[in-house]
């Protein structure tokens, strides 16, 4: 059995691993100079792996297509991984949010080690191995590469979405799909900045424990409690990264998005917090008033959208005004122009669609001896390691299924 492994990543170097270990002749062809170029900058250069949570709190955070992945995840899920990186001399530590880390912080580790268990199965590598058709070739596969033909029993395509592209992923997937007859939802940007329509002096602030909701005309459409960051034309980290995931389905332009600065205070907790401070600092100007409540650059933006002079005393302060300022610090609120580029996107939404995949096998259901695995697939999770797993478990399933002689 002969198959070909389009594409270096995570998900089709575990293709590859697994693929050459049933005893196929398996080549993985990589259009980069060396493998695993996406997996070098995720986790800041650290590599997630994986997120140790059981099967169901995996499943809770994909946010596409999540029972598509049910029997991969539960065929190859996070203890599996672990169990085979370690096997291989990978030592991996958990850190917060079960999400899992080789022992040393460098993710170059983790790319030898994957490298190592494709030469010890005699997996050939081919770099610089760029593909430009596939094509049915009876049964079997004509492979393009570099403008040369081979032929294949069966093909493997796990080249990524488009976030990144100089990682490789440059949509290459997509296209080979497509030619075949397979629809291709539209790429989406995921786990990305949003982008604000509005002007701000907050680039670079950094808040925790803040409840960040989205909303288009009035009506709730995400929410997530967490950490974000100010950008220069928005906001990110990791509260609205996941946000994004779940408003990208839509366009978003128009929508509003609003931060409670103090969610574990109601209104009236909030308003009595105010009272106290405003006593404490009676003889002060207002702008001086909320030091113990905010950030000093987050004091000047709600009382910039107060109404009130910020040179005012906080004794002449009015019972209405102090509530208005209780009204905003509960719901910061900013419109939404755009999700960020799908470029700088962690991850790509959208992809094959996976109707027309085997979700047992990852194999095409239009075509035999065509599988499909990773970010090229219409699937995507939210951070902490969900991506990355989900990439290594359809790279199992689809290279599993592939080496069999029979289908």
């Amino acid at each position: 059995m002969k198959v070909a492994v389009i594409g270096g990543g995570p998900a089709g170097i575990m293709a590859a691993v697994t693929a050459s270990e049933m005893g196929a002749e398996t080549v993985l062809f990589e259009k980069n100079n060396k493998l695993g170029k996406k997996i070098y900058i995720t986790g800041k250069g650290r590599c997630n792996v994986t997120n140790a949570c059981d099967k169901r709190e995996f499943l809770n955070n994909v946010a596409t297509n999540a029972k598509f992945l049910y029997g991969a995840i539960g065929r190859f899920d996070s203890d599996a991984l672990c169990r085979m990186l370690s096997d291989n001399g990978l030592a991996l530590k958990v850190e917060r949010g079960n999400r899992v880390f080789p022992v040393s912080d460098k993710a170059s580790d983790v790319t030898a080690t994957l490298e190592k268990m494709l030469r010890r199965n005699g997996a050939e590598i081919v770099l610089n191995g760029k593909v430009q058709y596939i094509r049915p070739a009876g049964k079997g596969w004509t492979v393009c590469v570099n403008g040369i033909e081979k032929l294949f029993d069966r093909v493997i395509v796990a080249t990524g979405g488009i976030s990144y592209s100089a990682t490789g992923s440059d949509g290459d997937g997509y296209k080979f799909a497509a030619q075949l007859g397979h629809g291709v939802v539209e790429p989406r940007p995921a786990l990305c900045e949003i982008i604000l329509s509005e002007k701000h002096d907050l680039e670079g602030l950094s808040l925790k424990n803040v409840l960040v909701t989205v909303s288009r005309d009035g009506k709730k459409i995400a929410e997530q409690f967490g950490e974000m960051l100010f950008t220069a034309e928005g906001v990110s980290g990791p509260a609205i990264l996941t946000v994004s995931s779940l408003i990208n389905k839509k366009p978003v332009k128009g929508c509003v998005l609003s931060i409670d600065l103090k969610p574990a205070l109601t209104d009236e907790q909030l308003d009595q917090r105010l009272q106290r401070d405003f006593l404490k600092y009676i003889n002060k100007d207002f702008r001086n008033s909320l030091y113990d409540l905010l950030p000093e650059r987050l004091c000047a933006e709600v009382i910039k959208r107060s109404g009130v002079n910020a040179f005012v005393k906080v004794n002449s302060i009015t019972s209405a005004q102090r509530k208005t300022v209780g009204h905003i610090i509960k719901n910061l609120r900013f419109a939404v122009s755009r999700l960020g580029d799908i470029e700088r996107a962690i991850v790509t939404s959208g992809g094959i669609d996976v109707k027309e995949v085997n979700p047992g096998t990852m194999q095409s259901r239009l075509h035999e001896g065509l599988f499909f695995a990773g970010e090229v697939l219409d699937v995507d999770a939210f951070t902490g390691g969900f991506n990355m797993q989900i990439a290594f478990s359809t790279g199992y399933t689809a290279g599993l299924n592939a080496a069999k002689e029979e289908q």
